[in-house]
């Protein structure tokens, strides 16, 4: 619009704005008191000197930190703006408005306090050192849009060195909202996990922690693909992420192309890049094809085109049916371990994260169309926030009742 204006004799535009930027127009979040500070003695409470005694009794017992202070419902959102949505290395600064967006959303849907900490560095030394320091505010951190392959080794070092949860979302929120769509689009099409043929295009850092999410529910056959074709025993390059693909999936060998990997397929899920299949790539599957073409904002294949053969249909668009938006899982992932004060997450936890979102989708609700709930029911992060806390508390108790080795 701004060109076409500009091309106008005599009109000049100085300065532009919509109702996006408005939005955006001093920041998204705030800090807001939760006590009143409206006398001398509210002050004296809040700050000094009865804030000493306070202060104290942490030094003396510092795991009331929790208790005593925001580190109960506060999460870090950590990135280093080298992989934002699909804009790529934009920077710290220019990824600020996404992480505001963020905390955003933990506050809306689970009550979450969170925090944007943007760091202008790429270092994998420095961005560790930098939160394991800031740790002690907050009750977990969510690393956030951190390029691959250096994110894996970020999340890895940070759950060995903290012991407060460490959740990347770009990973596992991704894996544990594909799973619940992948549970629930099995029912309509009539198939169990362990018995399709999976096809995987995508193996960064949310592509392998499908596949990792989707074995330990049950999957047997997935083949992983990168640009050049199917990950098999002679594809190794050193790359440890993708030596583990190629160890754990496969089973068949299969050495084709992407396109070709999808003859006799039942379920396609897309974490690459748009428009690299076609309606009629997606009528080589098998019958009932289920594709989640989640590359955004142009996914993988149209999905009108897919949807002429294929049974179920998914994006990550919010103008089609089936949207897999990360929102349904990290709220009330991080409500759940706030709660029970878990100090780690685990496989297990993801996993009925992802059971709990699809079992929000009654038998009576289900249908090619609906497979995942919208990201405005109330109904999921409370779910997902009890599966997780059962589980994270199971894991604590049997934790304080074990005997230890002599």
């Amino acid at each position: 619009m701004r060109a076409a204006l500009d091309a106008l004799e005599g009109v000049r535009v100085l300065k532009m704005s919509d109702s996006t930027f408005l939005m955006h127009l001093g920041g998204k979040i705030e800090v807001t008191a939760k006590v009143p500070l409206k006398t001398r003695r509210d002050l004296s409470r809040a700050y000094t000197p009865g804030v000493a005694r306070v202060c104290l009794a942490i030094a003396e017992k510092p795991e009331d930190a929790r208790r005593l202070t925001i580190k109960r419902n506060t999460v870090a959102v950590v990135t280093d703006g080298t992989a934002v949505l699909g804009l790529g290395d934009i920077g710290p600064a220019a990824a600020l408005p996404v992480m505001e967006g963020k905390a955003a959303l933990f506050k809306e849907f689970a009550n979450v306090d969170a925090w944007p900490v943007c760091l202008d560095t790429k270092d994998t030394e420095e961005i560790i050192s930098v939160v394991k320091a800031l740790a002690p505010v907050y009750g977990g951190v969510n690393l956030e849009d951190i390029s691959a392959p250096r994110c894996f080794e970020i999340e890895r070092r940070l759950r060995e060195e903290l012991d407060i949860p460490v959740f990347h979302d770009d990973q596992h929120g991704t894996a544990i909202v594909v799973l619940a769509a992948l549970i629930n689009a099995l029912k309509v099409v009539g198939k169990e996990l362990a018995d399709v043929r999976i096809v995987v295009s995508g193996v960064g850092a949310a592509g392998t922690a499908i596949i990792k999410l989707l074995m330990a529910q049950g999957a047997r056959n997935i083949v992983g693909f990168d640009r050049y074709g199917a990950l098999h025993a002679g594809t190794r390059n050193g790359d440890e992420h993708r030596s583990w693909i190629i160890d754990h999936t496969n089973p068949e060998g299969f050495e084709g192309s992407l396109k070709e990997g999808l003859a006799r397929a039942d379920v396609f899920i897309g974490v690459s890049a748009g428009d690299i299949l076609t309606g009629a790539d997606v009528a080589r599957m098998n019958e009932g094809a289920i594709v989640f073409a989640l590359a955004n904002p142009t996914p993988e294949v149209d999905p009108i085109e897919a949807g002429q053969s294929a049974a179920v249909v998914a994006t990550g668009r919010s103008d089609y049916p089936n949207q897999i938006n990360n929102v349904l899982a990290f709220p009330g992932l991080f409500r759940g371990l706030l709660d029970a004060g878990a100090s780690h997450i685990s496989d297990e936890m993801l996993r009925v994260a992802a059971v709990a979102i699809a079992e929000v989708v009654g038998d009576d609700e289900l249908n090619p169309a609906f497979v995942i709930p919208g990201v405005f029911d109330t109904r999921v992060a409370e779910a997902v926030a009890e599966a997780v806390r059962a589980e994270a508390q199971r894991h604590l108790d049997e934790q304080a009742t074990a005997v230890p080795s002599a």
